[in-house]
């Protein structure tokens, strides 16, 4: 079956957001342009390296190719609001591409499809009729920067995390690996 590649050359949205209480979250990345809106499922781990990844190339657009950069994100770009509904899983993301597109001045995000074997790099921010679905987003630097404020925190808004282990505490209780899976009592008594 042919490749499905959903290109968004001027989204109108394009966010980071969960569907679920902390600790049962749902991680979903969703492009919108126009009456079009696609979203995939994501890891959390994923979320985070991609808004890493795409501050990181930022920096060196800045410095190699002289486009102008926000140091923060714009506020009139900050987007808090929810993710648009349904929100119905094109594909899971297996494999992520960053590129810079000289011609547009744009920063190109692939989200390609999990698949059973390796994925070959040469499809990642290719036209190539062979190989996974994937999503392709073009994004001004501004907006860039923006979706990576945004994924930093729909990532940091879940559970807190132990002062000890930094795993994440559940509201049922934690049982800390630092206290060989004891757990302490908050009154302990003096038997002096």
């Amino acid at each position: 079956m042919a490749r499905v590649i959903h290109v968004f050359r001027q989204p109108d949205r394009f966010v980071a957001g969960t569907v679920g209480e902390p600790g049962d979250r749902t991680f979903y990345l969703q492009a919108s342009e126009d009456t079009r809106t696609i979203s995939v499922t994501i890891e959390k781990q994923q979320v985070s390296v991609l808004a890493e990844r795409l501050s990181s190339l930022l920096e060196e657009i800045a410095s190699r190719f002289d486009a102008e950069v926000p140091e923060e994100a714009p506020d009139e770009l900050l987007d808090n609001e929810p993710l648009n509904v349904p929100v119905e899983e094109e594909f899971q993301v297996g494999t992520m591409g960053l590129g810079w597109d000289a011609e547009s001045q744009a920063v190109v995000v692939e989200l390609l499809a999990v698949t059973e074997g390796e994925v070959d790099e040469t499809v990642v921010l290719d036209d190539t009729e062979e190989g996974p679905d994937a999503v392709r987003v073009f994004l001004s630097p501004p907006a860039a920067r923006a979706f990576a404020a945004r994924a930093d925190r729909v990532v940091s808004a879940g559970r807190k995390p132990c002062p000890l282990c930094s795993e994440p505490l559940d509201p049922a209780g934690h049982i800390c690996p630092r206290q060989n899976g004891y757990r302490r009592d908050s009154e302990l008594t003096d038997e002096s």
